[in-house]
């Protein structure tokens, strides 16, 4: 017996899971996780926080987590609540259910691809249909263009990647801007990376207090170094929050969790001095390959997309053969890698020459 005998929803059948190779290698840099371990300081107090928990763990957890969201709002800053905030194990969580409150069957979902792989299969989960637009050949996004996907497909939801995965490069305010003023329903913008973003760059979350039906989604999996925590959130209207409120699981979010992600949040200045190491690993990745001839998108993220020459597939392998694993993320002739320490960015250019 297969899943195909199953009687699984027609729209699933022959669907693939999400997923990246999780492989025992000495150089793993492709699910742009933090390569720096947490600071012994940080454990010590993540620690602390969850064992004043663990008493207690007969009783369920506070199913607002209205302690961590007031900690997120003071994190994010431009005048955010606990009213504007939400949280939920990892950004695809976080994702899912705003697709629940606002998608559904009947609606649609548009994003610019390549982009992350998620979005179409969270769309999929809840019955709406996924519209792949396209971006530039050089992987950038411009008012006009977004706007004329808008014109011809009407969704009823828009995502948008800024810094991009798995490009990189953070979007054009006007672009978001545009989009914002065109869309008549909700518009996602995806910020896993922002903390990574090259200075200057404008954050979404500026952009709230003029536009009720945008929500900006973030996590702490990579600039926090917090992946295995799995804790995602997002700043929106208070009337945002309370639709999303309507579809979350009851408890969803465990009181574990909740402890552990503040602690984290407390500790945020030793978690996110790894930052501009990982951003200098970025730069230096970016002006290796460039120097090689090799194309490379710009970056605003902690990892690279670069060219290869022929097909991805063999350059990956050819990698793996080394010890350094990428991410094949499906794109003809490309590759990307995760900025890590030092010695791993050494040890990917050698492999790569």
């Amino acid at each position: 017996m297969s899943i195909e005998d199953l009687p699984i929803r027609d729209d699933l059948r022959g669907q693939t899971p999400y997923g990246a190779p999780q492989l025992d290698v000495a150089v793993r840099l492709n699910t742009n996780e933090n390569s720096y371990p947490l600071p012994d300081a940080v454990v010590d107090a993540i620690a602390k926080a969850v064992q004043a928990e663990l008493r207690d763990l007969n009783r369920y957890p506070d199913r607002d987590a209205v302690a961590l969201r007031t900690d997120l709002a003071a994190y994010l800053g431009h005048g955010l609540t606990a009213a504007n905030t939400w949280a939920a194990n990892g950004s695809n969580e976080v994702q899912q259910q705003l697709l629940q409150a606002f998608a559904g069957p009947g609606r649609t979902a548009l994003g610019f691809g390549p982009s992350y792989s998620m979005h179409p299969l969270l769309t999929l989960g809840v019955g709406s249909r996924w519209i792949g637009a396209l971006r530039d050949p050089d992987f950038g996004l411009t008012p006009d263009a977004a706007i004329a996907q808008l014109d011809e497909h009407d969704p009823d939801m828009v995502f948008l990647c800024s810094p991009n995965n798995p490009t990189g490069t953070a979007l054009d305010p006007d672009v978001i801007t545009a989009v914002l003023e065109k869309a008549r329903g909700m518009v996602i913008v995806d910020e896993a990376y922002a903390e990574f973003a090259r200075p200057g760059t404008a954050s979404a979350l500026a952009l709230l207090p003029d536009h009720p039906r945008l929500v900006v989604t973030r996590t702490m999996s990579k600039a926090f170094g917090f992946a295995g925590g799995r804790l995602g959130y997002l700043a929106a209207s208070s009337d945002v929050v309370d639709a999303v409120q309507l579809v979350r699981l009851p408890y969803h979010l465990s009181a574990l969790t909740q402890a552990a992600a503040r602690a984290a949040l407390a500790e945020r200045d030793a978690l996110l001095g790894t930052v501009e190491a990982i951003k200098e690993q970025r730069d230096r990745i970016v002006t290796t390959l460039r120097d090689r001839g090799l194309r490379v998108a710009d970056s605003d993220a902690n990892f690279v997309l670069f060219e290869v020459t022929g097909d991805q597939k063999i350059a990956w392998q050819r990698l793996l053969d080394r010890g350094v694993l990428v991410r094949d993320v499906g794109l003809a002739g490309w590759l990307r890698v995760t900025a890590g320490t030092p010695a791993e960015t050494d040890a990917f250019l050698e492999a790569l020459q």
